[in-house]
């Protein structure tokens, strides 16, 4: 016999129905609080507590009606950002070094993903790189004497060692490369791929502009999400790197509009 629905809720724990709240948000983007109710068995009352406890820590963001994905609206500082998912950036940097021939061109943005691909890119003879990053710089001019690199002019960040602004994108406009590899803050089916910081994600569009393929970097964190400021809509992009295959609504749009992944 079933269960009352009051009983049935009481068997399961808060926090257990919230780790299965945050991860239906993260599989299909937004959900409501009756959708939720019904599935769970639970009153509204108790889902909108959950959807407050879950907002607090981040992991949604709570809306009228229901909950969708939170929009990253800025990152951590680049050091502490290096340690974070090193392993799938190591596995995309291995990815992307099997989809570049020497003597190509590259772009390349900043970002803990690119540098570590630099690494890898360095064992790659005759490359052509432009990057607005000291540390890819740094990286490629010691490790790849048979590389050519160029480091873009423009305003200095400090913290991620990058240069911005009008002055970088001017810069851009004089290279023409055979790829633009980028790593970004988010990458949604309906969205496309996203930047939290609106200085990098100009220099991003720009190198896209300026290029005839797209390559994307983003560790599956960084799948189905947000982020505040558009890069460019999946349609743009020709390969998308991750440490593991994309799955749902990502990877059905992926497929049907031709990306590679």
């Amino acid at each position: 016999m079933r269960a009352p629905r009051a009983r049935r809720a009481q068997t399961q724990s808060p926090q257990m129905r919230q780790s299965r709240i945050a991860e239906l948000v993260r599989k299909k983007g937004q959900v409501s609080v009756e959708s939720l109710a019904e599935s769970f068995e639970a009153s509204q009352e108790t889902i909108r507590r959950d959807l407050s406890v879950l907002a607090e820590s981040g992991l949604i963001q709570k809306v009228h009606g229901g909950a969708k994905l939170p929009r990253k609206r800025r990152e951590d500082p680049f050091d502490q950002r290096m340690d974070h998912q090193s392993a799938a950036k190591h596995v995309m940097a291995q990815k992307l070094a099997e989809r570049i021939t020497p003597g190509e061109t590259l772009f390349l943005n900043t970002g803990t993903t690119t540098v570590i691909a630099a690494e890898t890119l360095a064992r790659i003879e005759r490359l052509t790189i432009i990057t607005n990053s000291y540390r890819i710089a740094g990286i490629l001019a010691a490790k790849a004497p048979y590389s050519e690199v160029f480091l873009l002019g423009g305003r200095y960040d400090a913290d991620n060692g990058e240069t911005l602004g009008s002055m970088t994108l001017q810069a851009i406009r004089d290279f023409h490369a055979d790829h633009a590899i980028l790593t970004v803050a988010a990458v949604d089916a309906r969205q496309g791929a996203m930047d939290a910081n609106f200085d990098e994600a100009q220099i991003s569009r720009s190198m896209i502009e300026q290029a005839d393929n797209v390559v994307i970097l983003a560790d599956s964190s960084k799948l189905d999400r947000r982020a505040a400021f558009a890069v460019c809509p999946l349609e743009t992009i020709d390969c998308l790197l991750a440490e593991r295959l994309p799955d749902g609504a990502l990877k059905n749009s992926l497929e049907r509009l031709g990306v590679a992944f």
